[in-house]
């Protein structure tokens, strides 16, 4: 997220071979210069420059809602069961994109309550955020806190 955030990908020069990983190696691809990127502020600027850049991407991410919860769909399945006596049924609404690079929604159900819908590179992924839609809708992780 950082790296598309700050343009990171679009400075990446690489060979056929490399542009034309798939999904997660490319993810990887990512990881790998933004440590690069902090290392090089690290020995240009100091632990200061490298602390500073580290801060101001990463203390909004773990600051945000749920960034300290379990997984969605874990939490998910513990409340529908207290709140529905209902188990989530997810369903795949739509696969759209190449093989390589697919976009995946997903609806959730549970009980009588409307469905949520999310989306995602992978059916986990889209499962994930239907789930993490349908807490928020019923308002489970906004009462709860920042702890599961």
């Amino acid at each position: 997220e950082i790296a598309e955030e700050i343009g990171l990908p679009e400075l990446i020069r690489a060979g056929s071979d490399v542009r034309g990983l798939d999904g997660r190696k490319r993810v990887n691809l990512r990881a790998d210069a933004l440590e690069s990127l902090i290392a090089v502020l690290y020995l240009d600027g100091g632990l200061e420059a490298a602390r500073a850049f580290i801060r101001n991407y990463w203390r909004p991410r773990s600051q945000a809602i749920g960034a300290a919860r379990r997984d969605a769909k874990t939490e998910l399945q513990e409340w529908a069961h207290q709140a529905a006596g209902a188990v989530p049924v997810y369903i795949i609404d739509s696969r759209e994109g190449p093989d390589h690079d697919p976009l995946f929604t997903v609806s959730v159900k549970v009980g009588a309550f409307p469905p949520a819908t999310g989306s995602g590179r992978s059916k986990r992924e889209a499962e994930q955020a239907a789930a993490t839609a349908l807490l928020l809708r019923e308002g489970v992780w906004l009462s709860k806190g920042s702890a599961a």
